[in-house]
């Protein structure tokens, strides 16, 4: 399968699983069924680099494609690990995963992918000025747009709040492992987002994860200054927006 201006290419980096698909870049939404391997365990650098190939010649593809990667990402390289191996740390990953795939691949932070995704296709879309995404899971993930333009690797869910790691507190692990109820959970939902608020001014908050399935039982509770939605992309809003962000790259170095 051929890259095109119409079509691009994203693959999801997890802990448990790699998922990918083609991208139907006009539409936002994924152009065949996502194929999905588990993550091989160990989740080293080149045992990952090699399942990202096999995705890639599940489908054939050639082209520009995009990784999301549980980590913070600068100029490819992975400068954490969460949830994968930690050789990961300070790795190339770029460079390794266009040797593995013979691609020009661009990797991003997952988090950053997913709010990118829901800025140009989902909850966020045509919306201006500056868009907080938040997603609520083991952790809490984080994508800060302004005026359209991503600003990479906020890594918000590790803010200190009240002496800890927001995430720690906030996210819906947090919520599992307390055995809040919503209302419980909402007010350190409330304290999280108020901060996240008085640090950014935020037009819009979109809220992503598994949770916001379940909006209509804690959003109501929360009273900010700003709108909050829930994410509309789900599970796949990263594999689009890695392949967004992979064919933007591609089309400004021409």
């Amino acid at each position: 399968m051929q890259g095109s201006s119409a079509q691009g290419f994203g693959i999801d980096i997890g802990g448990s699983g790699i998922k990918g698909a083609p991208v139907d870049l006009a539409g936002g939404a994924l152009a065949a069924e996502r194929h999905r391997i588990p993550t091989p365990q160990p989740s080293t650098p080149e045992a990952v680099a090699q399942t990202v190939r096999e995705v890639v010649e599940h489908f054939g593809w050639s082209g520009p494609l995009g990784c999301t990667f549980p980590a913070v990402v600068t100029h490819g390289v992975t400068r954490t690990a969460a949830n994968v191996d930690k050789r990961w740390v300070d790795a190339d990953a770029g460079a390794l995963l266009g040797e593995a795939t013979g691609q020009d691949v661009l990797v991003v932070n997952d988090a950053d992918a997913a709010g990118y995704a829901e800025l140009r296709f989902g909850a966020a879309k045509d919306r201006e000025g500056v868009v907080l995404v938040c997603t609520l899971g083991t952790g809490i993930g984080s994508a800060l747009i302004s005026d359209g333009r991503l600003v990479p690797n906020t890594e918000l869910g590790h803010l200190e709040l009240d002496g800890h790691d927001a995430e720690t507190r906030a996210s819906d692990a947090a919520r599992e492992r307390d055995d809040l109820s919503w209302e419980k959970w909402a007010k350190r939902l409330q304290r999280y987002f108020r901060h996240v608020e008085d640090l950014f001014w935020p037009d819009l908050i979109v809220v992503g994860g598994g949770v916001s399935k379940k909006a209509e039982k804690w959003l109501p509770l929360l009273d900010l200054r700003t709108e909050v939605v829930p994410a509309a992309l789900r599970n796949e809003a990263g594999i689009i927006g890695a392949a967004v962000l992979a064919q933007e790259r591609a089309a400004a170095r021409g």
